[in-house]
């Protein structure tokens, strides 16, 4: 089991979007149901924004609603790693190795299938693209604010990718809007160039995007369309220029 999710986390950090400082880092995740989740880290010029690959596996493990019982990296694990994991996925954690964390006690599944997470759906209508974001809502992680979001990332081959916002309770910090943890799935899979991501606030229709997720939006995916719900009305039609006008592009901080 363990070179096996060790192998999902090197591969996904090759897809790592590093262009400031690198390098490159996977993570992988594995359930108890033996499917298992991975993610890349993503540098943005803000760097305060920048998401680690643990924090982007993390989240993307909590939105299958199913325990977490091994966590691998591309590198070794920092010490406060364990601390990350505990406080996002429960329970006591231990390192088996320099580069793989276990929940204490947990009996290990053997290494299984990926979580579904690209779909083909070619050309999408507005209507429907918005449709995906608030089906992606539902699976939303959101004890403290109780103000689910789901996003829907399209490419320009047509392939669909899902986020939905995640909290953890006891650390704000270590969550991700449901933008960025689509955006986390769309950098994991190899989705590129971004086309459209569509973004449904359930709680209030047509809301956009944080100021963070601009930044990050207009980092990624800065020749997309973003296209808001609004409960049975037209979707709402804006682009990352719009949303964060005069963005720093961090072109003058690449190697």
């Amino acid at each position: 089991m363990p070179d096996r999710l060790r192998d999902h986390a090197h591969a996904v950090a090759a897809r790592s979007h590093v262009p400031y400082v690198g390098p490159g880092v996977g993570a992988a995740v594995l359930l108890a149901d033996g499917r298992w989740v991975d993610a890349a880290r993503i540098e943005v010029a803000s760097f305060p924004l920048s998401i680690p690959a643990l924090q982007g596996a993390l989240a993307l493990a909590l939105l299958a609603r199913t325990t977490v019982v091994a966590v691998a990296r591309s590198t070794a694990f920092a010490p406060a790693d364990l601390g990350v994991i505990a406080e996002a996925a429960g329970g006591s954690w231990h390192l088996a190795a320099p580069d793989l964390a276990v929940r204490d006690e947990a009996d290990l599944p053997a290494v299984g299938d990926r979580v579904a997470s690209v779909t083909e759906v070619g050309a999408l209508t507005a209507e429907a693209g918005a449709a995906l974001a608030l089906e992606a809502s539902r699976a939303a992680v959101v004890p403290a604010s109780d103000f689910p979001v789901g996003a829907a990332v399209v490419d320009e081959a047509g392939r669909v990718v899902l986020g939905a916002n995640v909290e953890v309770p006891t650390d704000w910090t270590r969550g991700l809007c449901a933008e960025r943890t689509a955006l986390v799935a769309a950098v994991a899979a190899g989705l590129s160039p971004i086309r459209t991501l569509y973004v449904a606030c359930v709680k209030a229709p047509g809301g956009t995007p944080c100021g963070g997720c601009r930044q990050v939006i207009a980092e990624l995916a800065p020749d997309c369309s973003v296209v808001l719900w609004r409960d049975g009305e037209t979707p709402d039609f804006t682009t990352p220029a719009a949303l964060l006008p005069g963005a720093f592009d961090g072109r003058a901080l690449g190697r």
